[in-house]
Formats: structure tokens, C-alpha cells, sequence
């Protein structure tokens, strides 16, 4: 099976969408801070932003280890299980980082705010998630999933400022 970082690579149109509105670049693996788990487990940076986060694979394995998102701010969150669910967030929510309280009216504020801009988002995600070969679910259910794993599952994956030995602060609280 082919690995989905390399799909991304090779599907124009996917890598398009997740550039923006996703706003998520493979080239950009590198974190601007010297950062580790408290756990010891290993964190391996793939991909980021142009606001200078970074996603991170935690421990060992391949595209299905834990995912987690740190700002250049000094906040972080596990955002996902494996790279097919964070790229379904990045797809279905791609506004995700501006949401607060995780509601379903919030995100449809967001997501009209987004489609003001961008009338074909919708096709353009098909597409994506059509070359990916990635089954889509609906907006209050991605942000759930995204709520779920960062407060529960997250609580685990406590990402530290190396030089400090500072953790860095919840990017999505209870």
C-alpha cells in the first residue's frame, strides 16, 4: 500500500487543497524550538504551517502513530490517530485551529467564513479526498474526534521545551 505522504506528494489536487486552505506543507517538518515528549517517546516532525507549527509523529512506526500539533506560541495538542484521520480534519475543518469551544454553530460560522472566500471548497475537497482515496465524515464529528483525542488520548503527550524543561501549554482545553 502506498504510504499517504507520498500520495500528497503525487496528487496535485490533494496537495493543493492541504496547502490551503489547509495550510499544511510537507516542507516544512522542522519546528522552530528544540522540543521533546516528557514521555521519551520518539517525535519525528513531517509537515507544518505558514504560521510555524509543526506536526509531529510520536513514538514509534509509520503513518499511524499519534499526531501532534505545536504553534510557534508554545501551545500543542495531539490533534490525531494516524495520518488518514489528520488529513480528514484538514479536509472536512480546515479552519480548525480558530475554533475554541468545538460547537457545531462555531464551526459553521467558520466554515461560511471560508466558503465566502473559497465558493468551490466544497469540489475542491472532493477531489482531494477523491485522489487520496479517503472517506470524508461531517464537520461536527471530525471536531469531535479532534476533541476526543486531544483531551483524552493527549494527556499523554506532553510536549516539552528542551532548553527549559518547560511543557508547552494545551492548544484545546477541557
Amino acid at each position: 500500500m502506498e504510504s499517504l505522504i507520498t500520495a500528497v506528494r503525487e496528487q496535485n489536487e490533494a496537495a493543493r487543497f492541504l496547502a490551503w486552505p489547509g495550510d499544511f506543507d510537507l516542507g516544512r517538518g522542522d519546528h522552530v524550538e528544540e522540543v521533546h515528549l516528557a514521555s521519551g517517546a520518539a517525535l519525528e516532525g513531517f509537515a507544518g504551517n505558514g504560521a510555524g507549527g509543526t506536526y509531529f509523529f510520536c513514538g514509534e512506526g509509520g503513518e499511524e502513530r499519534p499526531i501532534l500539533y505545536a504553534d510557534s506560541e508554545g501551545c500543542a495538542a495531539l490533534v490525531a490517530i494516524g495520518l488518514p484521520e489528520l488529513l480528514r480534519l484538514l479536509l472536512v475543518a480546515p479552519w480548525w485551529r480558530d475554533c475554541q469551544a468545538f460547537t457545531e454553530g462555531e464551526s459553521r460560522e467558520l466554515a461560511a467564513e471560508y466558503l465566502q472566500e473559497m465558493p468551490d471548497l466544497v469540489a475542491r475537497r472532493e477531489r482531494a479526498a477523491a485522489a487520496l482515496d479517503l472517506s470524508l465524515s461531517d464537520q461536527a464529528d471530525v471536531l469531535a474526534r479532534l476533541r476526543e483525542v486531544a483531551v483524552r488520548a493527549g494527556e499523554d503527550f506532553v510536549l516539552i521545551f528542551t532548553p527549559e524543561g518547560n511543557p508547552y501549554e494545551p492548544l484545546i482545553r477541557n
